[in-house]
């Protein structure tokens, strides 16, 4: 049975976590380059893993090495900031175009990215914790699911309404170097860690 009140609670604290993190700004990253539903579908299922490895571990995924998770992070985050500013000026339309981005590769990229970001994350401890605390996995784990899809979908969406204001090639350079200065805090917290 699923108790609508821990699965709220879950949805809340994990929701507002979530939402100045990393993950919001991948998803807008993410969701100006490639159609959203390709990078929903690799997003929720990522999360989908991490909640079911967080509901499934309890507090156990709190002992991790930190620092392979940041180091990992940071590469993942420089190799993208490099992908963004090497990649050549293409026309806006041909960027937009679906067919030339197949569902598995935005989707993976999308699942790849998250699945090692968030490993480890605040969200995914506590979302861990919350599930040791109100021995409730299935409401913990469709709350936290929830939370962490709204987020995503946020960031996507609000990728998307950003193109069509902005000039994608600014918003490449942007992002590039949101993901080099996150690639850098990352390496940084992994070296000083």
């Amino acid at each position: 049975m699923i108790s609508f009140t821990v699965t709220a609670v879950v949805f809340g604290v994990v929701f507002l976590a979530e939402l100045p993190d990393k993950t919001a700004l991948a998803g807008l990253v993410l969701g100006t380059r490639y159609r959203a539903s390709y990078v929903f579908a690799g997003v929720a299922a990522a999360f989908a893993v991490h909640v079911a490895l967080a509901v499934a571990a309890g507090s156990v995924l709190t002992l991790l090495p930190q620092q392979i998770v940041h180091a990992l992070t940071g590469v993942l985050f420089l190799g993208g900031a490099a992908v963004l500013l090497m990649k050549k000026d293409e026309d806006e339309d041909e960027v937009r175009k679906p067919e030339n981005q197949s569902f598995w590769k935005v989707s993976g990229a999308g699942f790849m990215l998250i699945l090692v970001a968030e490993f480890g994350d605040l969200t995914q401890i506590m979302t861990a914790n919350l599930a040791a605390r109100y021995d409730d996995p299935l409401s913990v784990g469709i709350g936290a699911v929830l939370a962490l899809w709204a987020v995503a979908g946020l960031g996507i969406v609000g990728g998307k309404a950003l193109m069509r204001r902005v000039p994608l090639k600014l918003i490449t350079k942007v992002a590039a170097m949101l993901m080099l200065a996150l690639g850098l805090w990352s390496l940084w917290e992994a070296i000083a860690g």
